[in-house]
């Protein structure tokens, strides 16, 4: 069946990707069967602002629906520093002094992907707080029949700047064309920024040329850029020119987007903790000469700094994809033999014939819908979760994964580039040997659903599924009898690139980021 990279980096727009264990030991016959594993960013708030609202990130050790989830914050090692007060009022309780304790009353789905955005609350800084604070949080998960997870958070209170990015431009390329865009700073506050770091979530199709000393890449994509050498003082704007290229084989005619968002240095180190805790590195460091954004006279600069407005700290692209650059998708078949009785694997899916990738990224849908019928005289036995039973035109969503229907609709990756193949394995058992026994393998189904369906070469959008062919009756394999099946499941090693760092901000507490990528969250074919 299907791995899910991309879904490791995305985290479902703010949830979580790899599991933190709880304990590599195993777990004695007498303690719970599933452990929790927790997370807490570690934080940087603003001298006489209102605070950040951070929430937990919980994990489990294998997919679970737990009751009483309950959250332990211990705040005393910010006692005169910091007060923790409920995002929704009515969920927690202070049976002591510098300590909330917040419970969910309703049962809650965790898998080993992990959830965010439960249990939240507000860290703000008391009336006596100063730059330079800082203490440790420490939080406490906790859930009837499971095993509990502890994280100790780091939390610093520094001055506030207020830090802002330029507008939103609109450039035009084709395919393999270069285009440049600005990358804008601006100090909208009242006091002077001590360097600034920007974190880059852009389209497959939107490259770099040139790799800069200061900035970090997963292969041509930007990831993140620091400028912690430049002082940006109140009122000032600073700016510099990135030159990009589209890939080749980026869809047209259409549209990339990609969005930046600026953080204080101290909040990009919480960001990286995240990141580190999970195995997630921001890329590799260019090669080529520093980007430079303009220089301005040193200012007096305190301990710790936060940004207190984050709404105002991004800013985005359109890419208009000219010219006419498609995508053949083919439906990949196959072609099994065995007696009664026995259970064959059946290996179907799509494969991508080109010129262009297929990028759903942006809206988090996948590239297809991948329509299998059951040949006669079989039974699904063995049905992967990314399959659901069809009941006429309709798929049951309640029963994903469900042996013994007649038909499925499974569901590939989010992105799907030339060459590749993605294929899902379903195990029939033969209940009777039935010559030439068809069913069908159906792609860019036609519905009222998200999904590719400007396809260049609806002849190939349909293959057979055979089951024991009679001689010179079998017409199986990939994209409507081109070959035998067999295909290898995808890999999503290209998937795992075009994930950009961006998304993660969802996660790690970047609320203005929210604000920036759903404002366009389309794939324009």
């Amino acid at each position: 069946m299907f791995t899910h990279p991309t879904r490791r980096w995305l985290a479902g727009l703010g949830v979580a990707g790899a599991f933190i264990a709880a304990s590599a030991t195993p777990a004695a016959a007498e303690e719970p069967a599933v452990a929790l594993g927790l997370y807490f960013n570690d934080t940087t708030i603003a001298v006489g602002s209102e605070g950040k609202i951070e929430s937990p990130i919980v994990y489990a050790s294998e997919p679970v629906v737990v009751n009483n989830l309950t959250v332990r914050y211990d705040y005393s090692g910010l006692a005169g520093k910091a007060q923790l007060t409920p995002e929704i009022e009515g969920d927690c309780t202070t049976p002591e002094e510098n300590v909330l304790v917040c419970q969910e009353h309703f049962e809650i789905g965790i898998d080993d992907w992990g959830i965010a955005g439960l249990l939240a609350v507000n860290i703000a800084p008391t009336a006596g707080a100063k730059d330079g604070d800082s203490g440790d949080l420490k939080v406490t998960v906790s859930a009837d029949g499971a095993k509990s997870a502890s994280h100790t958070a780091k939390v610093k209170i520094g001055e506030g700047v207020d830090l802002a990015g330029g507008p939103e431009v609109t450039r035009s390329a084709a395919p393999g064309g270069t285009f440049t865009a600005p990358l804008a700073l601006s100090n909208v506050g009242e006091t002077s920024a001590k360097g600034a770091v920007v974190i880059f979530d852009q389209d497959y199709g939107i490259r770099t040329s040139k790799h800069y000393s200061n900035c970090t890449y997963a292969d041509d994509w930007l990831r993140t850029c620091r400028f912690t050498d430049t002082i940006v003082a109140a009122g000032e704007t600073f700016a510099a020119s990135v030159p990009y290229a589209l890939a080749k084989d980026t869809y047209a005619p259409g549209a990339q987007y990609g969005y930046h968002n600026w953080m204080t240095v101290d909040e990009f180190d919480d960001f990286t903790a995240y990141l580190d805790s999970r195995g997630i590195s921001i890329g590799e460091p260019g090669t080529d000469e520093a980007l430079v954004l303009t220089k301005q006279p040193a200012a007096q600069a305190q301990s710790f700094q936060a940004d207190p407005n984050p709404e105002n700290n991004w800013s985005g692209m359109q890419v208009k994809v000219t010219g006419k650059n498609g995508v053949d998708l083919a439906a990949i078949g196959d072609e099994l033999t065995g007696k009664a009785g026995a259970v064959v694997t059946a290996t179907v899916g799509v494969r991508n014939n080109g010129p262009a990738s297929l990028d759903f990224g942006r809206v988090g849908a996948p590239v297809t819908k991948i329509d299998v019928t059951v040949p006669t005289g079989t039974t699904a036995v063995q049905v992967p979760d990314n399959c659901v039973p069809m009941k006429g035109d309709d798929a049951d969503w309640e029963e994903p994964g469900k042996p013994g229907a007649k038909a499925y609709r499974c569901f590939p990756d989010i992105f799907i580039g030339v060459g590749e193949e993605q294929t899902v394995e379903l195990g029939l058992r033969i209940d009777k040997v039935v010559p030439n026994a068809t069913g069908t393998v159906t792609i860019n189904a036609k519905c009222q659903c998200e999904g590719f369906q400007d396809d260049t070469n609806p002849a190939n959008d349909t293959a057979k599924l055979v089951v024991n062919a009679a001689p010179g009756g079998g017409n199986g394999g990939n994209g409507g009898g081109e070959g035998g099946g067999g295909t290898l499941p995808i890999t999503g090693s290209s998937t795992a690139l075009i994930a950009g760092l961006g998304a993660l901000l969802l996660a790690a507490g970047a609320g203005g980021y929210v604000v920036a990528r759903r404002r366009k969250t389309r794939f324009v074919a």
